[in-house]
């Protein structure tokens, strides 16, 4: 079963991987998909402990601000850039969530909200620092120490966004298996009874809302670095609640189905704009056949296939 699960994986990373090689323009749209999935399985690590955030994006835009900023201040790197961003969105996940982590269910949903358009109302005002409405660019960095022009570095950043997500996916995976990850779940069953058993809830919840903004932070700069500009709408409310959607839409039962959320998502949005200006009313009722025939998910087809192999 589980054989059968990594061969699905293994070909679907493959064709990911050959895609851009037959329809280029397939490129820009999978590294949304991938900057999209690493950000979603952060917020599908936090509704592992039965939390949804709502306001998500702010990890996702201050990263990729922070990346902008340092790459103005002649900082062009990308290998520095990019462990910078996963700091900055970590360090802000610890602040945050020091005080978001009291709080469960729509409290917990509406605080996050509330402070990501906090971070929307700074990004959008302070004009003289982030440039408003208009952001700022963000640079093409050197890779290794060597300068690509734009569309080689956009080949670069593909396949390395590729193999993060491979890496993202197998170390969140391991989390996810350990003892601290595994907390997670009692949490959303029976959190007095995993404090009675001397399990500090308040210290599990913390690293799991750490891990879940540095991955959101994460996606942010990968996304910062195929758009090529940050502005304040990275971290606007609709971006947080498209983040929750892919999440659901590809299922929490593995890590594999933000990814498969995110992939399906990106490439349903781009074939319906091409076809019709009323690409929001074909994506809405695809949503809502996924959501009603596949409440676990677009990864809920792989957990099916394993259960009906094993009986």
């Amino acid at each position: 079963m589980m054989r059968a699960r990594s061969i699905f994986i293994v070909a679907a990373i493959i064709v990911i991987a050959v895609l851009p090689l037959f329809a280029h323009w397939l490129q820009f749209v999978l590294i949304l998909a991938i900057a999209n999935g690493i950000a979603a399985l952060g917020v599908a690590v936090l509704l592992r402990a039965g939390l949804i955030s709502l306001g998500h994006a702010m990890f996702y835009a201050a990263s990729a601000y922070g990346v902008a900023f340092l790459a103005r201040a002649g900082v062009g790197d990308f290998a520095t850039l990019l462990v910078f961003s996963v700091l900055v969105s970590s360090l802000t996940g610890v602040i945050v969530g020091a005080f978001l982590i009291r709080y469960r269910a729509i409290f917990f949903a509406m605080l996050n909200l509330a402070v990501s358009m906090v971070f929307y109302a700074l990004f959008a005002k302070l004009y003289n620092v982030t440039g408003g409405t208009d952001g700022i660019p963000v640079p093409i960095p050197t890779v290794f120490g060597f300068a690509f022009s734009e569309p080689v570095f956009k080949n670069i950043l593909f396949y390395l966004g590729l193999t993060l997500m491979v890496l993202v996916g197998y170390g969140v995976s391991r989390y996810l298996n350990s003892p601290l990850g595994q907390a997670l779940s009692a949490v959303r069953t029976n959190e007095i009874r995993l404090e009675y058993l001397g399990v500090p809830v308040w210290a599990v919840l913390l690293i799991a809302y750490v891990v879940s903004a540095a991955l959101a932070g994460l996606g942010g700069a990968i996304a910062g670095f195929a758009i090529g500009r940050v502005v304040p709408d990275f971290t606007f409310w609709t971006a947080s609640g498209h983040l929750v959607l892919v999440a659901v839409l590809g299922g929490i039962g593995g890590v594999v189905g933000p990814f498969m959320g995110a992939v399906f998502l990106e490439l349903l949005h781009t074939a319906s704009v091409t076809v019709t200006d009323a690409w929001s009313f074909i994506e809405g009722a695809a949503l809502i056949i996924v959501i009603m025939f596949m409440p676990r998910g677009l990864y809920g087809l792989l957990a099916r296939r394993d259960e009906s192999s094993a009986q």
